[in-house]
């Protein structure tokens, strides 16, 4: 089965949906409020694609409304069978502060296509295509950064690393300083900096620690469509964490999980949508009730990467006449 190109819009549409409506709380300090209007939008847009929907991964468990939970069915019923995986607001901290980074996002395979990670923390390393092959979750920082800089005909001083600012990657930083690359610390959303090791002039050349495993799989998607390198290895923290690994059949907790196990279709859609500025597009930028979005939209099966610009007129878009929708914004 392939999915339809025209799918690839359609669900630009859906993440621009999500980030205007997410924009309206930018720096107001709610973020749950940011959050459920980022979710609702998204649920609302997604009524109108033409998929059989199920999301694989998402923002909850069924009894966490308003989150478009996992094993909810999305689209209009017909098919393609799809899993979804979808993260309507990236960066709840970073919208809440006014902070750079926050993005709406989702990853859309035929279904059984996308490893069903469970919600936990996952290690991580992502690199662009350059780097394909030459580096490891379980070599050195030192080692990986070598490789990099050798595969990308670069001095490592030029080297830029992206990690999340954490006690927990102390150890980490200070190997990447010992080396002499660059280090760009980041407070919170790690997907825009691990899809911007793949992207032209993003200024990222490798992605290095631990964030959200739902996040890792969403940024494989991404690296799938533009031929880029990603493994994990998932780190529950106690337990129960073991138990739900061993539900949703991952049985191996060490495992080093590659590009090809975490997305194993090469049929790939995904897409984001800006809601602040960040390493990989422009966030959402409101004049006389219009407002301009930018949006990256990509397939696998083509390669094809294409940078929406849209200017929309809000007083038009049906979205916004949404009582849902109308109801959580502050307009």
């Amino acid at each position: 089965m392939n999915l339809e190109r025209e799918l690839a819009l359609e669900f630009a549409r859906v993440t621009e949906a999500a980030a205007l409506a997410a924009a309206c709380w930018v720096g107001k300090g709610d973020k749950e409020a940011a959050d459920d209007a980022a979710v609702t939008a998204m649920r609302v847009m997604f009524d109108t694609v033409s998929v059989d929907g199920v999301v694989v991964i998402g923002e909850g468990e069924m009894d966490e409304a308003p989150m478009l939970y996992i094993g909810e069915r999305v689209g209009t019923g017909v098919p393609p069978e799809v899993d979804i995986a979808v993260d309507p607001l990236e960066g709840t901290n970073i919208v809440a502060k006014g902070l750079n980074g926050a993005i709406s996002v989702l990853a859309v395979a035929p279904r059984g296509a996308l490893l069903h990670a469970p919600d936990m923390y996952m290690d991580k390393i992502a690199v662009g295509p350059e780097c394909k092959g030459r580096v490891h979750l379980d070599a050195s920082v030192k080692e990986n950064i070598k490789e990099v800089a050798k595969a990308q005909g670069k001095l490592i001083s030029e080297v830029t690393a992206v990690v999340l600012d954490r006690p927990r990657h102390a150890h980490i930083i200070e190997e990447i300083r010992r080396v002499g690359a660059r280090i760009k610390l980041i407070s919170d959303g790690d997907v825009s900096p691990g899809v911007a090791t793949a992207y032209r002039n993003s200024g990222v050349d490798i992605l290095l620690g631990i964030g959200g495993a739902p996040e890792g799989v969403i940024t494989a998607a991404a690296l799938k469509c533009m031929g880029g390198d990603f493994q994990a290895r998932l780190c529950p923290e106690d337990e129960e964490e073991i138990k739900r690994c061993h539900a949703m059949g991952i049985t191996d907790i060490k495992k080093i999980f590659t590009l090809d196990e975490l997305v194993k279709s090469e049929d790939v859609i995904f897409a984001a949508t800006g809601i602040t500025d960040s390493f990989l597009l422009k966030g959402v930028r409101y004049y006389r009730r219009r407002a301009i979005t930018q949006t990256i939209v990509m397939r696998s099966t083509s390669g094809t990467i294409r940078i929406i610009e849209a200017d929309h007129c809000l007083d038009k878009k049906p979205l916004f006449k949404d009582e849902r929708i109308k109801s959580m914004l502050d307009w």
